[in-house]
């Protein structure tokens, strides 16, 4: 069985991203006025919207499972004597998850979005982004030091730089729906390349 799980694993990422992508196309067309362009992610999951459960489970909690288990994954495959920062890097990656499948237990109240449960909703949303920006960063800068790790460094560097201009400006330059879209897809890119470097050597 724990063959099994670890063949698997390098497919995590991929697995979690089709996930999400599926359930926001699929709920978002089945919703009626719902604008994938103008709309948050997280109103198909907000509270009194049809289905809401089914979303934040298929578009948050599954997808933050799968990638708890990439970071983990990470963390075991790191040599013996790799360092402080990319052991940091990697528990940020999973924190960042966490964050994620926050998402989904912590849905939004679309009619008051100053509520309690829409504030713990914004909450989750950063612990995601600032869980992952440093994490990424950290990964970067220590795997650029082994060449095998290199090509992963580069990309961890630029999904980590993307997503810092995303939060910080294209939320203000960009439609919602759109900024929200390009930091959800940095995310799961990184995270299929992650789960992807799990493949056995």
């Amino acid at each position: 069985m724990e063959n099994r799980l670890m063949r698997a694993l390098p497919y995590a990422g991929i697995a979690a991203t089709a996930l999400c992508a599926a359930a926001v196309a699929g709920f978002g067309a089945a919703l009626a006025g719902y604008s994938q362009s103008l709309h948050p992610v997280a109103l198909l999951g907000a509270k009194g919207f049809p289905h809401a459960l089914a979303f934040n489970l298929l578009a948050f909690v599954l997808p933050g499972m799968l990638a708890g288990t990439v970071a983990i994954g990470l963390r075991h495959r790191l040599p013996a004597d790799a360092g402080w920062s990319v052991r940091v890097g990697t528990q940020l990656a999973f924190l960042s998850a966490l964050g994620f499948i926050a998402l989904g237990l912590l849905p939004l109240e679309a009619d008051d979005l100053n509520s309690a449960a829409s504030r713990y909703h914004a909450t989750a949303w950063m612990l995601w982004w600032v869980a992952f920006i440093p994490g990424a960063l950290l990964l970067a800068i220590s795997g650029w030091r082994r060449p095998d790790w290199r090509p992963f460094a580069g990309f961890s560097l630029a999904a980590a730089l993307a997503m810092l201009a995303v939060v910080l400006f294209a939320v203000e330059l960009l439609p919602a729906g759109v900024a929200q879209r390009l930091a959800f897809g940095l995310w799961l890119a990184w995270l299929c390349w992650a789960g992807w470097r799990l493949r056995p050597d």
